[in-house]
């Protein structure tokens, strides 16, 4: 909301400066951003009139002008715009003038005629962007007057930034009641009258979704002077709050927008058929809106709509059919209420923001309807002429928002902001705001004023006595409360320790997205369905990520371009499945390696990174939650890595995640550099890790065995190890895989293993031949489950 310093002291009288009240507006929560002039600085600049004008000499395009200044001389004035003409008043730089951009003025000659000043655009002297020709001031502007004083432009504006809860400040009016209720200043509003109707004529109005407009006001006037020019009073207040003047009726209903907060809109009275209806749109209907869209309308949507076809979207847009044009002499003003709820969202909906829409999303008050509606016909009429019927107002009472009214008890206020502010005080601040207090008992009543829709609650009402008080007149006081340490369970491994692990082993971490293009994420997780976004930043970050890896690969590909070939990176965040109606956000841990492994040494050759340094890395992290003996690595293939070098990783019979290389054409759409190796981990197997607990040690000596066994390609080193625990019972401390090999005399798809089994017991020394028995126990149940045979 911008604030032209002029227009609120014709509503309110205060003592403070521009800069004074933008403080103690910031403080009473309506954050000011910015502290402009209405204008550039520029002095000797007043108001001229060309009473001559003919060709110029020496040049086509320029003329030379005989200029009024209201001085005793003319002033000859070389001049290239191409309204310049006989009777045309227009600002006047004179001799000595300095324009904005410190460009002074003076005496020159142009093509050999004299020029003493200059007639200047709206550009040139920064107060609009009209620069096809001269700023044409009206006709009643007085010569030889200061522009600057004529058209108080040293005037000051103020930037407010209000949070969506004050929309009662997003008129003067509004603003007003809250300087006048900060200041203790004198509120002085003009009462607005009725306009009586000079004419009969009027349009039927059928609220045909009265929950979502439960008010409708409207009313014909005919014979409106289609020549009429907005004046500048009214063109400077609309500029200095940010809006463009465009045409009479349009700026009239947009300075009462301003003045009220009410948004109104005015429609052609003979493009309208037979009344208006204001209902749900059906799905599929469409509308052509005032800036030339095309919207498909959607059945929750509110409509504007006369007998035959919609007219506008309620409270956000008009239409072009409808609209008012040049010659457009009878109008049909309208003024209306809409619940907050029904308008939420639907200018999003359709891309759209509006200075209404902004409006009556947060809340327009009921009442303002007539009001508004008499006030712009009063306007009209005086600037345009033209006759008035009578406003029809079609009112559903049983929808309209109920009266609030909320208690108060005075000594909570002092108990909950430890201030001593007595009754008294707190009785006059809540008035001065608007509210209608009955303190003739405890708790008091409090009525809430209809602009207010963010006051329901006790505790609303001790926040508005506080912020006018003075958040900084309150006593500043620590917070009593019981100090307690959250507990936090040693069986969850925190982000802050895998983030470590992962550091330590030479990743960096990222921090990507969690929007990302839907074609990436095609390639990367075709299984599932992405939820996609209403509204994206862009069009390559379309949906939201159903894992971690499109990031972690853009990051790659961002790298690789820039000759950084060896890459560890790892990213911790969520990843979203399903629709929005049942949105699983799964926190998960990611990563991917490509590169060398070992760089070129004077000691070691040169390695590129595998399958199993990721899966190293892996192992590591995952011991820090669970032993290994408990997590499984299954050959299983997933559709973004390559079939030969994947698998899901388990534990507990069910998947935790993957850990694989991304599949060769996924490498070559993306212009990678590979192989690029990825791994994604659910965070859930972090946060039961088993805790450490003390085991006996043995004080017989260990033994070891080592067996070499040739079984199928297709068995897994996975299905050999578990085999031996559960068939070599207690005694067996530790199994592990020394050797593979392959060669011809093996056979085909044949390979080798050789397992180095550790033997103790707690008891006793362990004999050959309970060891032998241990081991010919563990060799049967290879052959009888896996088809193993020891190796000769």
């Amino acid at each position: 909301m911008r604030i032209s310093e002029h227009w609120l002291r014709e509503w309110v009288a205060f003592d403070d400066d521009a800069s004074a009240l933008a403080h103690r507006l910031t403080m009473a929560g309506l954050e000011v951003d910015a502290i402009e002039p209405a204008a550039p600085d520029f002095s000797q600049v007043v108001v001229g009139e060309v009473v001559a004008c003919e060709p110029h000499p020496n040049a086509d395009r320029l003329r030379v002008c005989q200029v009024n200044d209201g001085s005793d001389t003319l002033k000859s004035v070389v001049c290239g715009a191409p309204n310049a003409a006989v009777g045309l008043k227009a600002p006047f730089a004179q001799i000595g003038a300095v324009l904005p951009g410190d460009f002074k003025i003076k005496a020159a000659k142009l093509r050999g005629v004299a020029s003493e000043g200059m007639l200047c655009s709206g550009r040139e002297l920064g107060v609009n962007d009209e620069a096809a020709g001269l700023w044409a001031l009206p006709e009643d502007a007085p010569v030889g007057q200061s522009l600057r004083d004529w058209l108080g432009l040293d005037d000051t504006v103020i930037e407010v930034e209000l949070t969506p809860n004050r929309s009662d400040c997003l008129g003067m009016a509004g603003i007003a009641r809250e300087v006048a209720a900060l200041t203790q200043g004198s509120l002085s509003a003009k009462p607005i009258k009725d306009v009586a109707a000079t004419i009969t004529d009027q349009l039927p109005i059928s609220l045909e979704a009265p929950e979502d407009c439960p008010r409708y006001c409207g009313r014909v006037i005919k014979g409106v002077n289609t020549h009429a020019q907005t004046p500048i009073w009214m063109q400077e207040r609309l500029r200095r709050a940010g809006v463009r003047p465009l045409s009479l009726a349009v700026d009239i209903t947009n300075y009462v927008m301003l003045e009220l907060g009410q948004p109104l809109h005015a429609f052609d009275l003979n493009k309208i058929d037979q009344g208006i209806r204001v209902r749900r749109a059906s799905d599929g209907e469409k509308l052509v809106l005032l800036n030339g869209d095309t919207v498909e309308l959607s059945s929750d949507t509110l409509l504007i709509a006369d007998h035959s076809r919609p007219l506008a979207l309620a409270g956000v847009m008009g239409g072009n059919d409808s609209a008012v044009e040049d010659e457009t002499v009878d109008l049909f003003l309208e003024s209306a209420f809409f619940a907050p709820r029904a308008l939420a969202g639907r200018a999003r909906q359709y891309n759209l923001h509006t200075d209404a829409s902004h409006r009556f999303e947060r809340g327009v008050e009921p009442a303002l309807c007539r009001i508004a509606i008499e006030r712009a016909t009063q306007l009209l009429i005086d600037l345009a002429g033209g006759q008035p019927g009578p406003v029809v107002d079609e009112q559903a009472s049983a929808a309209r928002p109920a009266p609030v009214l909320v208690t108060l008890r005075p000594d909570r206020v002092n108990e909950l902001l430890g201030s001593q502010i007595n009754e008294a005080e707190i009785e006059q601040i809540l008035t001065r705001l608007g509210l209608e207090v009955n303190a003739t008992q405890t708790p008091w009543q409090i009525k809430v004023p209809g602009w207010r829709f963010d006051i329901s609650r006790e505790v609303d009402l001790i926040e508005e006595v506080a912020r006018v008080y003075g958040y900084d007149r309150l006593p500043i006081r620590r917070a009593s409360a019981p100090a307690s340490i959250p507990a936090h369970s040693e069986r969850r491994v925190t982000l802050e320790r895998q983030r470590d692990l992962l550091v330590d082993r030479g990743y960096y971490e990222v921090i990507s997205y969690s929007f990302v293009p839907e074609s990436l994420q095609q390639q990367l997780d075709p299984e599932q369905t992405p939820l996609a976004l209403a509204n994206p930043l862009s069009s390559d970050l379309s949906v939201m990520r159903s894992s971690l890896w499109p990031g972690l690969v853009r990051a790659a590909v961002h790298n690789q371009n820039r000759q950084m070939r060896s890459l560890k990176l790892f990213e911790t965040g969520l990843r979203f499945r399903g629709q929005l109606e049942a949105l699983e956000q799964q926190p998960v841990i990611a990563g991917l390696v490509a590169g060398a492994a070992v760089e070129d040494d004077w000691a070691a050759a040169a390695r590129p990174l595998d399958f199993f340094d990721i899966k190293g890395d892996v192992e590591a992290l995952l011991a820090l939650a669970q032993s290994n003996t408990g997590i499984q690595y299954v050959a299983q293939e997933h559709a973004a890595l390559h079939p030969g070098q994947s698998a899901a990783i388990q534990f507990g019979g069910k998947n935790i995640g993957w850990v694989g290389a991304l599949h060769p054409g996924v490498v070559r759409t993306l212009d990678l550099v590979g192989p690029v190796f990825v791994f994604e981990i659910d965070q859930s197997v972090f946060s039961e890790r088993a805790l450490p607990s003390f085991a006996a040690l043995s004080r017989y000596p260990a033994i070891r065995r080592d067996l070499a066994i040739v079984v199928d390609e297709t068995v897994s080193a996975q299905a050999v190890i578990d085999l031996v625990r559960r068939s070599a019972g207690p005694a067996l401390q530790a199994v592990k895989i020394f050797d593979v090999y392959r060669g011809d005399r093996l056979g085909v798809d044949k390979k080798s293993l050789a397992l180095g089994l550790i033997l103790q017991d707690y008891s006793c020394t362990l004999t050959d031949d309970q060891v032998e028995a241990i081991q010919q126990r563990v060799v049967e149940e290879l052959a009888n489950d896996l088809g193993a045979e020891l190796r000769e």
